[in-house]
């Protein structure tokens, strides 16, 4: 069921606000421009292919050792696929990541915030 033109705009809202007031948060969790590394994605879905055949096996065959080998061959395989190459670590370190200074930091604070730092400031008024 598609958003309705008043759910798109609000969420659109909270987008804006959203990179507005957490650029870091946006920075670590956006996509990101480095390629995938098709070879070990390649590999990796082979091996979990591969342990779930041995998975499956060793439990048709009722051989405990096979079944087990298989879960951590099937296990190893979505490793690999899933985590970022040698090569993109090294990249994604070396690329630069522009902070804000203080006087912008403060400014593109949330409402959480905001609203926390009246708060404390009404607790220390009244202590």
């Amino acid at each position: 069921m598609p958003l309705s033109e008043q759910e798109q705009r609000l969420l659109e809202e909270m987008e804006r606000g959203l990179y507005h007031n957490d650029a870091d948060f946006v920075a670590t969790v956006g996509g990101s421009s480095l390629r995938p590394d098709y070879r070990s994605i390649s590999i990796g879905v082979l091996a979990a292919v591969a342990g779930i055949g041995a998975l499956i096996a060793g439990v048709a065959i009722q051989q405990l050792w096979l079944g087990v080998l298989g879960f951590i061959i099937m296990f190893a395989g979505v490793l690999f696929a899933t985590t970022p190459s040698k090569s993109a670590r090294r990249m994604s370190a070396s690329a630069p990541r522009s902070r804000p200074n203080q006087q912008q930091r403060s400014s593109q604070r949330g409402f959480m915030d905001r609203m926390n730092e009246r708060w404390d400031r009404r607790q220390d008024g009244q202590q």
